[in-house]
């Protein structure tokens, strides 16, 4: 048995509910919540589970092969779409999961469906979500390969890097230190943008775990590209203000204040949500899966580049409070001033009379 699972996942900018996306879609979709089967209920928490609608399959030919894919498609309520094209053949042997690997390396052949299935799913659900809208451009892309046994026959490297090319030593020993195996039959590798399942049963539970992690990840660029962009408007604003009188700029700079507060308050919630996506207690293994894919794909350090930003972010409105702060100062010692200036003038007028 062979199963390819090829994931592209993309941001929406919103939040979404899914309990009223659910009851809209269930008349004409099937549709149904993500859970984790082989665990107990409390190992895996999900606060709000995504919500799987199914889509119709499509064809694809290959070097003159034709290959059925299923389509799945799921919702997260953080504003993530997550895409699944899903090739199995249960008669298959581990040789042609390598054969067929090869022939959708980075997904080769399927980035037009993937933009057709986008749009196909943004007309099913934008009537239900308001502002709704997505960029084709940026998203996330992973592979996984799933065997039902382990087989010495192929190798795993070059199946997970998508070459034949000989590799060297140390790209070998990077991908296959991210080996870990519950029993003696399976074995999972965890590359950067591939994984290699090898389960006498089906790894459902450790599918979705791969695919969380990516969603994860996808949201961190995500907000790190916002705060970016957040951050150069910060910056041309107050270059902006510094050139206004000092009555306006005081202005402007309660203006941009706000906007920094109302940015670094909603991101900070948005990246707490996203930390808490899923939560993986009681099963160590599952446990180990999940954060060797985080770490795979290098979460922590875009959650450390989002955490830098907010705080630079804190720094420059501490930065313009004290500026404010400062200017109101010197504002209420001029006025104390002239009204000294005017008691005075008030007391030479009244001598002289």
């Amino acid at each position: 048995m062979i199963t390819l699972r090829f994931y592209r996942i993309y941001d929406i900018g919103r939040e979404i509910d899914l309990d009223w996306l659910e009851k809209a879609l269930a008349q004409n979709y099937f549709t149904a919540r993500t859970s984790f089967v082989r665990v107990k209920p409390k190992s895996i928490m999900l606060e709000d589970p995504p919500l799987m609608i199914q889509m119709n399959p499509i064809r694809v030919e290959r070097d003159g092969r034709p290959f059925e894919f299923s389509v799945t498609a799921r919702v997260y309520d953080i504003g993530v779409i997550s895409f699944c094209f899903i090739y199995e053949n249960p008669e298959a042997a581990i040789a042609e999961l390598e054969e067929i690997a090869f022939l959708f390396a980075g997904q080769e052949g399927l980035a037009d469906f993937y933009v057709q299935y986008l749009k196909t799913l943004g007309e099913i659900i934008r009537p239900h979500i308001k502002g709704f809208s997505i960029n084709p451009d940026f998203y996330e892309d992973y592979s996984i390969y799933v065997t039902d046994h382990r087989d010495d026959s192929i190798d795993p490297v070059a199946l997970l890097v998508g070459e034949k090319t000989p590799l060297s030593p140390q790209i070998r020993e990077d991908i296959l230190k991210n080996s870990l195996s519950y029993t003696i039959d399976d074995l999972a590798i965890l590359s950067w943008d591939s994984a290699l399942l090898c389960n006498p049963d089906s790894p459902t539970d450790i599918i979705d775990l791969i695919e969380f992690a990516n969603v994860q990840v996808l949201e961190l660029r995500y907000y790190d590209r916002e705060l970016t962009r957040e951050m150069e408007k910060m910056y041309d604003d107050i270059e902006h203000a510094d050139r206004l009188s000092q009555f306006r700029r005081g202005r402007q700079y309660h203006a941009i204040m706000a906007k920094l507060m109302q940015t670094s308050a909603e991101i900070s919630e948005i990246i707490e949500k996203v930390d808490n996506l899923i939560k993986v207690t009681e099963d160590v293994y599952y446990a180990r899966v999940y954060a060797t894919a985080l770490r795979v794909l290098r979460s922590s350090q875009w959650s450390e580049s989002v955490s830098r930003k907010i705080e630079m972010i804190q720094e420059n409105y501490s930065m313009l409070s004290d500026e404010v702060r400062i200017q109101h100062s010197n504002f209420l010692e001029w006025v104390v001033i002239i009204l000294i200036a005017l008691e005075l003038v008030f007391m030479i007028l009244a001598v002289h009379s």
